[in-house]
Parts: C-alpha cells; sequence; structure tokens
C-alpha cells in the first residue's frame, strides 16, 4: 500500500446486519455462540437462557461492558451465571473483543450481496475455529494469572 494513498474498494450503500451473541473460557478455549437479528435486552436474555442450557452443571462468569440491554430491568440473569461488569470504554479488557477482530479480519474488504452470504461466511469462519486458536487469543496473562490463584484451571 502506497502511504497517503486511500485504499479502494467495494461499497454499498445498503445496510443490514446481525449480532453474533459470544462467550470463550480463556483457558480452554471452549466458545457458545448464537446469532440474532438485532440487539436488545430479550435478545440477551434468549442468550443467556440457552447459554444456561448448555453448561447447567457449572457456575458461569460473564465478562460484559456496560450496554444497556445488560442491564435491562426484565432481563433474569440464570442461577449459573454471574454477569462481571467491566469498567466503562475498556474493550481490550475483555477477552472475546480479541477474538471479534480475529473474524473481522476475514470479513474487510468483502461485500456480501446478501445477509444470507455473510451469515454463511461467519458460520464458515466460526466452524474452522479450534479451542486452541480461540485460547491462543483470548487467553490474557493476567485472566490466566487470576484463575490460576482461584483454582480455576
Amino acid at each position: 500500500m502506497l502511504v497517503g494513498v486511500k485504499p479502494i474498494g467495494a461499497w454499498q450503500w445498503i445496510f443490514k446486519a446481525f449480532w453474533l451473541y459470544g462467550a470463550v473460557e480463556p483457558a480452554t478455549g471452549e466458545s457458545f455462540f448464537w446469532q440474532f437479528s438485532h440487539v436488545d435486552t430479550a435478545c440477551y436474555q434468549r442468550f443467556l437462557d440457552e447459554f444456561s442450557k448448555a453448561y447447567p452443571d457449572s457456575l458461569n462468569l460473564l465478562q460484559v461492558d456496560n450496554g444497556r440491554f445488560y442491564k435491562g430491568k426484565n432481563l433474569i440473569v440464570p442461577e449459573n451465571i454471574i454477569l462481571v461488569f467491566q469498567p466503562p470504554y475498556c474493550l481490550e479488557l475483555n477477552p472475546i473483543e480479541r477474538l471479534w477482530e480475529h473474524l473481522k479480519a476475514d470479513l474487510k474488504w468483502v461485500s456480501f450481496k446478501t445477509l444470507d452470504q455473510l451469515q454463511a461466511k461467519v458460520d464458515q469462519l466460526l466452524a474452522q475455529l479450534t479451542p486452541q486458536v480461540i485460547a491462543s487469543l483470548t487467553g490474557y496473562p493476567f485472566i490466566l494469572n487470576a484463575l490460576s490463584v482461584i483454582n480455576i484451571i
């Protein structure tokens, strides 16, 4: 790339989207993802309920930012989940943010004709993720040290 020259890429004016909710276990790379058409408390409730059903025999800490939908007055956090709120404007503290960056890297400069094509590509990228890759992306030393201190790993 030439310095001072803007890159040229395909663009489109239409904006359609879906949201991928996810949770990762930084020590093992285990992951859980669910796609939704939008972001709100009702969708997050569904995500929590599905996550809770998938991991019923463990106490699960989910680190979240301070989004409104994490704090909705109608949100009922299942008994086997504890939401850990991170400080404002500190996305770098949340391990899953590195995973989102990793996924987005393969989507840069790609223009999909339909939302279904984008979802298919995201599904393909998720299927290619191994626990080892996820652990390498999300296993921040400070998190692994904290888990070790409390004898979780």
